[in-house]
């Protein structure tokens, strides 16, 4: 299995910088703590989907549940407008779809 959480945690932060751009200095504290509060989740799920424990509907089910709470936690700064934090929110966890999916490419 070709999957490094880590690596896919350092991608979902450079995604949301990219997506935030000036707003990077207010979101990169929550950022960095919800995925590190995350992470064993995150990296579960991307396991279970990997080794086809769960199906892709299910799977994406629960990354939108994580998307929210993402989401819900970047709407707590005020400085970053709604739209801000959907976009970040999304980019972050299509970064983790993604590395999932080419996992699932390696494996096949």
């Amino acid at each position: 299995m070709n999957f490094n959480i880590n690596q896919v945690l350092k991608d979902m932060l450079s995604v949301v910088k990219d997506t935030v751009g000036d707003n990077w200095d207010e979101v990169k504290s929550i950022t960095e703590q919800f995925l590190q509060r995350r992470k064993e989740r995150l990296e579960l799920l991307a396991k279970l989907r990997i080794t086809g424990e769960i199906t892709h509907d299910r799977f994406l089910s629960r990354l939108e549940d994580e998307k929210l709470v993402m989401e819900a936690e970047l709407h707590a700064l005020t400085v970053v407008s709604k739209a801000i934090a959907q976009r970040a929110a999304n980019a972050a966890i299509d970064t983790l779809c993604a590395a999932v999916n080419t996992a699932i490419s390696g494996i096949v």
